[in-house]
């Protein structure tokens, strides 16, 4: 059954991933004709980054050694900057399906990044898992160069995959650092640095951004862009490290699948796309693939599983004795 602390870690990355879901359709909105994409990326660096040091102000300070600071640089690169830019731009030029399709390959990159950095166990079924999500990931991509729809394009959907692989690499380099520190301490100096890296080179798209050049403001544009700076940025930042310290990184990659779900429903329901039989195929191979690998069994099972084994057969050598 169950404990409460993994409970919490699952509902804390289930809202997580409705929030960049619901950002996919919303962010497909602004761009380009309200928000250019790089002023948009740059703009959810800065506020979360402005939003989380304040926060930080109300938490028990905690003192990051140089060494974690450099390891937190490196998740601010991968989970933040090049995340977040490669997606915002991926998605200005492909739909938001086809976008959420592949966000649910991350789940494979963790498993093959925990096999090489964290010498994860390569079983028969996370082989085929893999082989499944793989099929079903080319298999969207390749969609993008055939017939007329101009809603997909083959590079903007390669930026997407790009995207998705940069965030597993945050999601298994994290995991030491969320059981040392805070989610506000670790978020904070993360985007801290992505700011510092990517506001030089978006300023001047920000200032120029049609949104805040209106003579009468629009409601309902301001409304989209404070939800993905606040509730598809802050919040969910927020709440990843929170789950990574109660579930482990596979776990939280597999709730990824929910992006599609609503981020499909949503696209479809107002009108920003279409969901093919085409589509609906890649997706379910994608699924079948995630679910393989992340029910197949981890180094720690396997090591459990060794050690009752031997500790049976030691107990059954003792009674021949």
């Amino acid at each position: 059954m169950m404990n409460q602390e993994k409970l919490k870690g699952h509902l804390l990355i289930l809202a997580a991933n409705i929030l960049f879901a619901i950002n996919m359709p919303v962010s497909k909105y602004l761009l380009p004709e309200h928000v250019q994409p790089e002023a948009l990326t740059s703009m959810r660096m800065s506020f979360a980054c402005v939003m989380f040091w304040i926060t930080s102000l109300f938490v028990p300070y905690e003192k990051v050694p140089l060494k974690d600071l450099g390891l937190l640089c490196l998740c601010a690169l991968c989970g933040v900057g090049l995340n977040q830019g490669l997606f915002i731009w991926g998605l200005n030029t492909t739909s938001p399906v086809d976008a959420s399709i592949i966000a649910t390959a991350v789940p494979i990159f963790v498993m093959i990044l925990a096999a090489l950095i964290l010498k994860e166990p390569i079983t028969r079924m996370k082989t085929f898992g893999v082989l499944l999500g793989i099929c079903g990931a080319i298999s969207l991509i390749l969609q993008s160069t055939q017939g007329s729809n101009q809603a997909s394009s083959l590079g903007g959907n390669l930026l997407i995959t790009v995207s998705g692989f940069m965030y597993s690499i945050y999601l298994v380099v994290s995991k030491p650092l969320t059981l040392k520190y805070s989610s506000v301490t670790m978020m904070k100096w993360m985007f801290l640095f992505s700011t510092l890296i990517t506001l030089p080179f978006a300023i001047e798209s920000i200032w120029n951004t049609p949104a805040f050049h209106k003579e009468v403001f629009d409601g309902q544009e301001l409304g989209a862009i404070f939800f993905v700076l606040f509730g598809a940025t802050f919040v969910p930042y927020l709440l990843i490290p929170l789950a990574l310290k109660r579930i482990r990184p596979t776990t939280v990659s597999m709730y990824n699948y929910i992006q599609p779900i609503v981020a499909s429903f949503i696209a479809v329901f107002i009108g920003q796309d279409s969901f093919s039989v085409t589509k609906l195929v890649s997706a379910a191979l994608v699924f079948s693939g995630v679910y393989l690998v992340t029910q197949s069994k981890s180094r720690a099972d396997l090591e459990q599983q060794n050690s009752q084994s031997f500790s049976k057969n030691a107990c059954n050598m003792k009674n021949n004795a």
